[in-house]
């Protein structure tokens, strides 16, 4: 890829090809039997949960295990896969568990199963930089880390706040090279994830015809509801919404079960699917017996559930609540 920044963005040579992969991709999903829904107004259904493949996956410390897990999430029809450019072993350091010796990066693990699998996946990346030259260095790499020429998802990883929005927005900025990119056909849908200020996720879908956004199930102080201010700007755009960090409040909050968690977000009025995090084929079986066996919580526990929850979302202590954070930063 070659990048000319200046009064405007010009990109030569973006159908970037990968050995052993063709442009041409030919899309064969089945979620074997688990429920799906349509996102967005991409025209793909997608399973109801999102294989997650951020910081817990890669703190899987035996890579065959973590081969094996992908595998078997394929198997069982978890073909949408959430990674980013960013994630590896160094962030979200589980309690207890020493500084890692080796860096474990998700888009390496992930590619040795997509370059046997690449059809059969729905995959999804993100780019961090925001300086032009240095995102497009970075989408290269993801795409050769993945062993692909082509990503079915590339999301600008993180938007922050209102200025964040503004210098993304500028002619040859970041936006801009995500819509070169769906163009070029180096990708077929683009969209942004944001922790941070649900202003600035409602402001990023004013900016340019994204396809998916994927937004923290948290609130920063002031607080902000994610449901009345997001979820809304998404949908009347037509935008596939999904919804992160479902699971973290029972990190904070005792007697919280996984389970609950997880059925509570599913619940929810608005997003389409979540993306859960998984480090293990029991992760990836609960979530199969959640999905197959599901049924919408009744009012009364949902309202017992998010009272439950307040605390945590109000929550000043936490390192990744803070304002700034951007997800594949937290070193540990």
């Amino acid at each position: 890829m070659k990048t000319t920044v200046g009064a405007g963005l010009v990109l030569a040579g973006t159908n970037l090809i990968v050995p052993g992969c063709s442009s041409k991709q030919n899309y064969s999903y089945d979620p074997k039997g688990l429920p799906t829904t349509m996102f967005g107004s991409t025209g793909v259904r997608i399973p109801r949960i999102v294989l997650g493949l951020g910081s817990r996956f890669c703190h899987i410390d035996d890579a065959e295990e973590a081969y094996k897990m992908l595998h078997y999430a394929l198997d069982n029809g978890f073909y949408y896969w959430d990674t980013a450019h960013t994630y590896n072993n160094t962030i979200a350091l589980p309690r207890g568990k020493p500084k890692p010796t080796e860096l474990v990066t998700s888009e390496v693990r992930v590619g040795e199963v997509v370059k046997t699998r690449r059809k059969e996946i729905f995959l999804s990346t993100k780019v961090e930089a925001r300086e032009p030259a240095e995102a497009m260095r970075q989408i290269e790499l993801s795409l050769k880390r993945l062993h692909t020429d082509k990503l079915d998802m590339l999301k600008i990883h993180g938007v922050n706040d209102m200025d964040d929005v503004k210098q993304m927005s500028q002619k040859g900025q970041l936006i801009d090279i995500l819509l070169r990119m769906k163009e070029e056909k180096v990708t077929r849908f683009i969209g942004f994830s944001c922790h941070a200020d649900p202003e600035a996720a409602k402001e990023m879908t004013n900016r340019a015809p994204f396809d998916s956004m994927l937004i923290a199930m948290n609130h920063y102080s002031p607080y902000q509801s994610r449901h009345e201010i997001a979820f809304p700007a998404a949908k009347d755009k037509k935008m596939g919404l999904l919804l992160m960090k479902s699971v973290r409040p029972r990190e904070t909050v005792a007697g919280l079960q996984a389970v609950d968690l997880v059925k509570y977000a599913l619940s929810l009025d608005g997003p389409d699917a979540l993306v859960l995090g998984m480090d293990s084929v029991s992760v990836v079986q609960s979530n199969i017996a959640i999905l197959q066996n599901f049924q919408k919580l009744p009012p009364e526990r949902m309202e017992e559930l998010a009272l439950r929850l307040a605390p945590f979302y109000r929550h000043e202590n936490l390192e990744w609540m803070q304002p700034g954070y951007q997800d594949g930063n937290w070193k540990c």
